[in-house]
């Protein structure tokens, strides 16, 4: 058997799907607890009208907000994988028959950057990273839309040998840019090291670990420590109402390079929308929380 151009054109699909109805549990369990030690009664209040938005969107089958972003997705391709027929052209067959079918339906948010023109339509799109897995028999799919708020206050800046303090005052000043402009409160992804462009991947993949793990690297794990104390005691709090929450944490994964380090910061707003799963050679469909 094999994974098949009907089989990849379905899940991803149903992966941007889901993405827009249902917060990741990790990230409601973050909002309980940040709704259980917020100080601020306004930004207390706000966080429970966030978590009952995410319940009702889910129980109803609605999207949770309705910038349904545009689809991104990280694909890993097993080793082991066998694949008959164009995956590729699958997963934008895919987003084609999703914005036909999908209920309710979804705004026309892909942008013609050359011309400003919206449709459902464009070149690359959907957005698509592919990687590797080692010995693996089946394709990880990701699919983590990027809306407005969260995708227009990314940065990356490259130093010459940083020290980690300029590390850090590079990430707050991001934070102070954006305010609470992303929809706070958000998840940040930070990547250092690399290549200019491996950089922006790492600060993307970040933003997947599981709210609450931590960095294996105790240097990181310190430094995002200190940046989600920093972040949250800027007093921008959910939705900009003030209070403690305007993080629900800060993740950061590095990579060797040479003198020149970019440094890349990226958010994802409070929905933190990511579904994940795996198509297995027999056919076999496994989500991935």
């Amino acid at each position: 058997m094999a994974i098949t151009y009907e089989l990849m054109k379905s899940v991803t699909a149903q992966l941007y799907d889901w993405s827009l109805k249902k917060v990741p549990d990790d990230t409601k369990d973050a909002l309980r607890r940040a709704e259980a030690a917020e100080s601020n009664p306004l930004a207390k209040r706000t966080l429970g009208i966030l978590l009952r938005s995410a319940e009702v969107a889910e129980q109803s089958e609605r999207l949770v907000c309705s910038d349904s972003g545009v689809p991104v997705y990280f694909v890993q391709l097993g080793t082991g994988a066998r694949i008959e027929g164009d995956i590729k052209q699958a997963i934008r067959d895919g987003f084609d028959h999703l914005v036909e079918t999908i209920s309710p339906p979804i705004l026309k948010h892909v942008t013609n950057p050359l011309t400003n023109e919206r449709s459902y339509r464009g070149k690359d799109m959907p957005l698509v990273t592919w990687d590797v897995l080692s010995g693996a028999d089946y394709i990880d799919i990701t699919c983590q839309p990027k809306a407005l708020g969260s995708g227009r206050w990314a940065a990356l800046e490259i130093f010459t040998s940083p020290s980690l303090e300029q590390i850090e005052a590079f990430v707050m000043d991001c934070v102070l840019k954006a305010g609470s402009q992303h929809c706070p409160p958000v998840i940040m992804g930070v990547g250092i090291g690399g290549s200019f462009d491996y950089c922006a991947k790492l600060a993307k993949l970040a933003t997947l670990r599981p709210l609450g793990s931590v960095n294996p690297e105790p240097i990181l794990a310190a430094m995002e420590a200190r940046l989600t104390e920093a972040t949250n005691k800027t007093g921008f709090g959910p939705m900009g109402t003030g209070g403690d929450t305007t993080t629900l944490g800060v993740h950061i994964e590095y990579a060797a390079g040479h003198g020149f380090t970019p440094v890349a910061v990226c958010f994802n707003c409070w929905i933190n929308r990511r579904t994940r799963a795996r198509i297995y050679n027999d056919g076999r469909i496994e989500r991935v929380e």
